[in-house]
């Protein structure tokens, strides 16, 4: 696994400024994979955050972008032009970070969520303690919401990405957004 999260990280930090286009995707789907890096380089941090919002832990994160990477390479083919690419890729990275997450069926340590970001501790501290108040928040909350506030997609894209309907949805998404509201309260009266 190590090796691959190596391969992973070289391969998509590789690449400098990128200028995308239709040309871009169309040489990736030729089976480019300098193209296909451009084109990944362009999502990468949206990429882990999503990863890393879910599984909540950087080792896990890094399989899961892992997972999406080659699985986004892999089924290239089936990205229809409907949404855009970034739009596809984060349902890809999603699916990997719950894919991930729910085999590893782990508790979160707060020392998981201060690994992924040392530097986190010379900005705001209120980084720190979303981060650990949004790990707390139940997966299937989690998910909804990373992928409304993260991802930026719409409450119909959740619905098919989730197989849930749209009411389902908003109740996830307010229901993460509460528990996130309680846990911060109870942090700061502490």
């Amino acid at each position: 696994m190590r090796a691959r999260r190596q391969w992973a990280t070289k391969w998509v930090g590789r690449m400098g400024a990128v200028h995308l286009g239709e040309d871009v995707l169309a040489r990736a789907r030729a089976g480019d994979q300098q193209a296909f890096a451009e084109l990944v380089q362009a999502h990468q941090r949206v990429l882990w955050a999503v990863c890393l919002r879910i599984t909540n832990n950087q080792h896990d994160a890094e399989d899961a972008l892992q997972e999406c990477l080659i699985a986004a390479w892999h089924h290239l083919d089936q990205f229809r032009g409907d949404s855009r690419f970034g739009t596809w890729i984060y349902r890809v990275a999603a699916n990997a970070a719950i894919g991930v997450a729910r085999r590893r069926n782990r508790p979160v340590s707060l020392e998981d969520v201060h690994a992924v970001t040392p530097d986190v501790s010379d900005r705001v501290a209120d980084v720190d303690r979303v981060r650990a108040a949004l790990a707390k928040v139940p997966l299937a909350f989690r998910s909804a919401l990373v992928l409304r506030e993260i991802c930026d997609l719409t409450y119909e894209q959740i619905a098919v990405h989730e197989g849930i309907n749209i009411q389902t949805v908003k109740s996830r998404i307010s229901r993460a957004r509460a528990h996130l509201r309680e846990l911060l309260a109870d942090d700061v009266a502490r």
